[in-house]
């Protein structure tokens, strides 16, 4: 494994304060130095949840999504608050994004979202054997749920109004997970 940069400095490159972009100025192993831009982390991650309403029906949501000006079909998500793990976190999202809680929490794994420059993880969370329980959240319209069977999920791949790549991702792997053929840690 490779021997990672040496960071000799670290600069804002946002002085609004409304992102938390830094320039990062790097030396690698083999003496190159270069500067990289990364937008850091705020807070503790994020989850990205697949809720199972039976061995087949996963809860998809329509929701309002700012970067594309349109309604984009995909999964529960939200972040997490301090003092919570990923599953209580997803847990609390269910509840206050599509009114369910889920009595069986299985987190799958950590996603990079473009590591390259951004140091935000989502973690994907199964959540099965769901029952109704409704919390107020911070959505600024009640989210439709979508009903999807998993087994049709390279349909879903077409639908013109499902593209965001997390949701994409984390079906597959939740897809994986529960026909056996994938285990969290597993090589």
């Amino acid at each position: 494994m490779r021997k990672l940069p040496i960071i000799h400095a670290r600069r804002p490159l946002d002085p609004s304060g409304r992102f938390a972009v830094e320039e990062i100025d790097l030396e690698f192993s083999n003496g190159e130095r270069r500067t990289f831009e990364r937008l850091k982390s705020g807070g503790l991650g994020a989850v990205i949840i697949v809720p199972m309403a039976d061995d087949d029906t996963v809860l998809l949501v329509r929701e309002y999504a700012a970067g594309l000006h349109r309604y984009e079909l995909g999964l529960p998500k939200g972040r997490i608050d301090e003092g919570e793990t990923p599953a209580l976190a997803a847990d609390r999202e269910l509840k206050e994004e599509i009114g369910f809680g889920a009595r069986e929490l299985t987190t799958l794994l950590p996603l990079a979202l473009a590591p390259s420059y951004m140091a935000h993880r989502t973690h994907v969370v199964l959540a099965q054997d769901l029952y109704p329980e409704k919390l107020e959240g911070d959505e600024p319209e009640e989210l439709e749920v979508v009903p999807w069977p998993l087994s049709r999920l390279n349909a879903l791949v077409n639908e013109p109004d499902f593209s965001e790549g997390r949701s994409l991702a984390a079906l597959f792997i939740a897809r994986e997970y529960l026909a056996g053929r994938w285990q969290p840690g597993a090589q």
